[in-house]
């Protein structure tokens, strides 16, 4: 996820509480759709949905601070 920010993630990971709960958050709900889709946890496609936009909306909120921060920087 965002290559282009890794070394901006790790500084972040480190520095920022809310980024790593975040990104923890987001990095969690793609186990979480993994193991449904793989049928190692039981889960409906909808469930499936409803994770995959609550990890669209985390990815989102990540990527908000990401470019904030970068700016930053600059």
């Amino acid at each position: 996820m965002f290559p282009e920010f890794r070394d901006l993630i790790s500084k972040l990971k480190t520095e920022d509480a809310h980024f790593t709960r975040l990104f923890d958050k987001h990095n969690e709900l793609d186990q979480q759709i993994k193991n449904i889709e793989n049928r190692i946890e039981s889960g409906s496609a909808v469930d499936i949905e409803n994770l995959k936009k609550e990890k669209l909306k985390l990815k989102d909120e990540l990527y908000v601070i990401l470019k904030a921060k970068a700016a930053e920087v600059l």
